[in-house]
């Protein structure tokens, strides 16, 4: 049976499959908080760092504490749809199950999203435009010194004008292993490069922003292949809302101060 967690920090409605498992993300920052789910504090985690590293804790604690032959993760209220999603009304209905997971991964090792379009931006001028440049400096430093195979691939990435984002995966073991032991030396070096201290708790969460963009560096380094699905949101996207922030962040400056 797959597992597939899903980050979740407040009380919400789960899918009824089997393969999924709520998680409670950063449980060590808020004892005081308990939804009833299984929480990322036990076994080999890093649950403390919650607040900077996002659903990264839910990725490191599925990868200490879990075997299963497939993981992957997901968020609250975003999830990968049904290839047959639109038949369905609700929503909830909507989220792929254990037997299509199944099915899919014979024939693949990897399910990602379906590329985000940026059309006017790179990824690298969106992140600069709506966060910090500085971030992916560093990060193309860290991974120069570390990983340099993987450098061509992340000013590929950089440049490109799409991307598999959101930090959601379906991997068979092995290959969720390698991503997850390639991944967090980089991520953990970037927090000291980058003193998280300057920042208010928006903009603290840098670490796991910036992990949503190597995923294509470490598909393209490695040239895996890998199956799209489509992704479904639970709550409505205001798109105007969202479109409207990205386009006075590009053209008037205007940082990200939340999330949409």
């Amino acid at each position: 049976m797959p597992c597939i967690v899903i980050a979740v920090h407040k009380s919400y409605r789960m899918p009824e499959d089997p393969m999924y498992l709520p998680l409670q993300v950063g449980k060590a920052l808020h004892p005081d908080i308990n939804l009833g789910f299984q929480t990322d504090d036990t076994g080999n985690n890093i649950s403390s760092l919650n607040a900077s590293y996002s659903e990264l804790t839910a990725l490191y604690w599925l990868w200490k504490n879990n075997d299963a032959p497939y993981k992957g993760l997901v968020h609250y209220r975003r999830h990968f749809a049904s290839k047959r999603h639109f038949l369905y009304k609700d929503k909830f209905t909507q989220i792929i199950r254990h037997e299509e997971v199944e099915r899919l991964m014979e024939s693949t090792d990897i399910i990602v999203p379906k590329k985000r379009q940026y059309y006017i931006e790179t990824i690298y001028s969106h992140y600069a435009h709506t966060l910090s440049d500085e971030h992916l400096t560093a990060t193309r430093k860290i991974i120069s010194e570390l990983q340099p195979a993987y450098q061509p691939a992340f000013d590929e990435v950089m440049h490109s004008r799409s991307a598999h984002m959101f930090n959601m995966f379906i991997m068979k073991q092995h290959k969720f292993n390698e991503y997850c032991t390639w991944l967090f030396p980089i991520i953990d070096e970037l927090t000291k490069y980058i003193d998280s201290s300057q920042y208010d708790a928006f903009n603290a969460r840098y670490p796991g922003r910036i992990s949503e963009l190597l995923l294509d560096v470490w598909l393209k380094t490695n040239a895996y292949s890998y199956m799209e699905l489509p992704v479904i949101s639970t709550e409505p996207v205001n798109w105007l809302k969202k479109g409207g922030s990205f386009l006075l962040a590009k053209y008037a400056g205007k940082k990200y101060v939340k999330s949409f």
